[in-house]
């Protein structure tokens, strides 16, 4: 079985799941289905397909729901397998774009700093899986990033 690295991107909907062969993305799964649902058909597949050295995740900020189904996977599913589990911020993933909080809130982040800000009109901005994957973006401190704060 090739050996691999799984990233996923499950911030919001279609979730997206890349999987890298030394670094660059040989195969692409996008789902428009609830990440609760359909990351434990996804992993079947992929575990019966390759074999998974590392696995990689967008942490936040995006859905709270989104983000803890995820860590939550992919964390039970790093103790059980022994794979490494990495994560980074998802504006990795969307060129440093705001990302939708509430309303006409938006996270963004400014010198390494995630805050929220209101924008009227802010780009639509996609997640995207890079073509590879800059493994210095990534971290052992997979903490989720839920960003909850005060809604006024």
């Amino acid at each position: 079985m090739p050996k691999v690295d799984v990233l996923c991107i499950t911030l919001t909907s279609p979730i997206k799941i890349g999987i890298y062969e030394d670094g660059r993305l040989i195969e692409t799964i996008v789902s428009d289905e609830r990440s609760s649902d359909i990351l434990p058909l996804i992993f079947k597949d992929i575990l019966k397909r390759y074999d998974a050295e590392k696995l990689f995740y967008a942490k936040g900020p995006g859905s709270f729901m989104a983000i803890k189904v995820a860590y939550i996977f992919l964390k039970s599913l790093s103790i059980l397998k022994k794979i490494p589990l990495f994560a980074t911020d998802a504006f990795y993933f969307n060129k440093n774009q705001p990302i939708k909080a509430i309303g006409k809130l938006y996270f963004v982040k400014i010198n390494q700093e995630i805050k929220t800000q209101k924008i009227e009109t802010a780009p639509q901005t996609d997640f995207i899986l890079p073509d590879v994957l800059d493994y210095n973006e990534f971290s052992t401190n997979t903490t989720p990033l839920y960003m909850i704060g005060a809604v006024g």
